[in-house]
């Protein structure tokens, strides 16, 4: 199996995951120096991010993990897709869609998610369509 089919079966097993609020899969996919930069700019590491799903803080009803493009770096692989959610966290919803950077080192003879960072994916913005911003 390429290393391109390896990174997205396993955004479909991480994506399942976080649908289900598995954290003993989570933690099995994630590296120790694991970090998430939130589209918000926040950190977490990789404690807090499991922590998410802990007494029902964060419930993901959908998770779709789709346009992605892998890149080979050997022992590292990158992966830019879209990450689109139905969430609550809180009791608050959390649904979106964010351009979303995976970064996979391979331990072994497998894959390890070291980090993700996600960014909203917004309309343009006001100078871009050719008016003059308000």
């Amino acid at each position: 199996m390429s290393t391109e089919e390896q990174v997205r079966e396993f955004g479909r097993v991480w994506a399942a995951a976080e649908e289900r609020g598995d954290t003993e899969v989570l933690a099995g996919l994630a590296a120790d120096g694991f970090r998430l930069v939130g589209p918000l700019g926040f950190v977490l590491d990789r404690d807090q991010w499991l922590a998410r799903y802990g007494a029902g803080g964060l419930v993901t009803e959908k998770l779709d993990w789709d346009d992605v493009e892998v890149r080979d770096f050997g022992t590292t692989a990158i992966a830019i897709g879209v990450h689109a959610q139905v969430a609550e966290h809180q009791g608050n919803p959390v649904n979106g869609r964010f351009r979303a950077t995976h970064v996979l080192v391979r331990t072994e003879d497998r894959w390890c998610l070291a980090g993700i960072h996600l960014s909203p994916i917004g309309g343009p913005p006001p100078f871009a369509s050719g008016g003059a911003a308000r």
